[in-house]
């Protein structure tokens, strides 16, 4: 008896393991988890009671969607994105983006193919394109985190299927501009792959920092994949509630995996999606001024152990991807900072950076008060650990 040598050879998750550290040192103060501090609009939690009083709703519905729902969606498209989600395309909605994810790839490889991620990767797309028996093909990004569209040319080979690509990044904060996306969703146009766009942050940005969705590009349609998700925006993450746009031509296999899989998203959750976009994208930018004066205050610390560390630009999400001038084990670091100061990170490795150590510092949980404490914790402790 064994287990799926597929299986073996993903990663484990490292959340869980710094989870467990924190829950053996009370009082940490957590840099880790991505996710908002708010919760979810009334909006979304009124249309829960409207859910619950139809009897109806306890049943099965159809595997792409409510189709209120869908509705609202391809509004949302066409007037924030500029993405019209008409006849060449389909939306499908999932529970989160993850799900968005593991549908594209099921949908567009098969066991022995290559999809290109960038270096840093947000470590749930490497484990889901191991998973699917495909190979993840790492091209690295500049030192700033940006992508190099010539390097992902290079990469493509007869196997290559798809493109990945996540803006505002995660782990990064690195925000790709138009012509970097323009670029790469061109090359994947010519070459016949496929370009998957991870769009999970587009509602946080910073310091003037534009979002752009490769979807939007007239003649994209027949190999752009568009992921979204509502859990961070709207303060939802458990709810488990996301959406894709694909190729008209991907419906059927889609449909197929999600029915598989899932049957369709939670429908609770679907009726909290309608109250979300109901209260539009204006609820996250209210909320987006906090987390952007916690963004100053993390930076500014930063900004004091320069000799220590270097912070690349991240004018998105709410992460800073920290490269650190000191020789150190990033995981044996991560526990450390955990056990002796009681401030919690991940480690670089779980993005893919086998080289150097890298930290990544999540904001967006923190309120004011407690972002001032948990960054003097981590830059106390970083002083302390690897001056001596």
């Amino acid at each position: 008896m064994r287990e799926s040598a597929r299986m073996e050879a993903v990663q484990s998750p490292i959340i869980p393991v710094v989870a467990e550290w924190i829950r053996s040192c009370p009082g940490t103060i957590s840099l880790g988890q991505g996710v908002v501090s708010y919760g979810p609009p009334p909006a979304a939690i009124e249309r829960i009671t409207q859910f619950l009083k139809d009897p109806e709703n306890n049943k099965y519905k159809p595997v792409q969607g409510l189709a209120p729902l869908l509705e609202l969606i391809a509004q949302k498209l066409a007037s924030e994105n500029r993405i019209d989600a008409g006849s060449s395309s389909a939306i499908v909605v999932t529970a989160g983006g993850n799900m968005a994810f593991m549908n594209a790839i099921l949908a567009v490889t098969d066991p022995g193919d290559e999809v290109i991620i960038q270096t840093p990767y947000y470590f749930n797309h490497e484990m889901a394109i191991t998973m699917a028996g495909c190979r993840p093909v790492l091209v690295d990004t500049d030192e700033q985190y940006q992508l190099r569209p010539d390097a992902i040319a290079a990469a493509i080979t007869l196997k290559t299927r798809a493109v990945v690509t996540i803006s505002p990044n995660n782990p990064t904060g690195a925000v790709y501009p138009e012509a970097a996306l323009r670029a790469v969703n061109r090359i994947c146009g010519e070459c016949g792959v496929y370009h998957v766009h991870d769009e999970a942050y587009e509602n946080f940005l910073y310091s003037g920092a534009m979002h752009f969705s490769p979807g939007s590009i007239p003649g994209s349609e027949p190999h752009t994949i568009s992921l979204f998700s509502l859990s961070k925006a709207y303060g939802f993450a458990s709810w488990r509630i996301g959406y894709m746009v694909i190729p008209q031509h991907l419906l059927d296999s889609v449909k197929k995996i999600q029915d598989t899989i899932l049957i369709c998203a939670p429908v609770i959750s679907q009726y909290a999606a309608l109250g979300a976009l109901e209260s539009g994208s204006g609820y996250c930018r209210d909320k987006l001024r906090q987390i952007a004066e916690v963004r100053d205050i993390v930076l500014r610390q930063l900004n004091k152990i320069q000799d220590i560390c270097t912070v690349p630009r991240a004018d998105g999400a709410f992460y800073f991807l920290l490269r650190l001038q000191r020789a150190a084990d990033p995981v044996e670091l991560t526990e450390r900072l955990i056990r002796e100061h009681k401030i919690a990170v991940i480690p670089g490795t779980a993005f893919g950076l086998q080289q150097g150590c890298y930290l990544r510092v999540a904001y967006g949980a923190l309120q004011k008060e407690t972002a001032a404490e948990g960054i003097g914790r981590l830059v106390s402790g970083l002083k302390g650990i690897l001056q001596t």
